[in-house]
């Protein structure tokens, strides 16, 4: 029996920036028109909430 998948868990995940994987911080950069540096500190800064993220990078 084939295993089901299911989307536990999806809608946390979308809602963190993931500091260390670079596919993510690219993202992030490129949706917020910054470097890979500034969302990386912003990450360090300010948790890694993406709104949180975000808000910081717009300052």
């Amino acid at each position: 029996m084939a295993k089901t998948s299911t989307s536990r868990g999806r809608g946390q995940d979308r809602r963190k920036v993931a500091g260390g994987q670079d596919y993510e911080v690219n993202y992030e950069a490129k949706k917020t028109n910054t470097s890979s540096k500034e969302v990386k500190d912003a990450v360090k800064s300010a948790g890694n909430s993406r709104n949180k993220v975000e808000k910081k990078l717009k300052k």
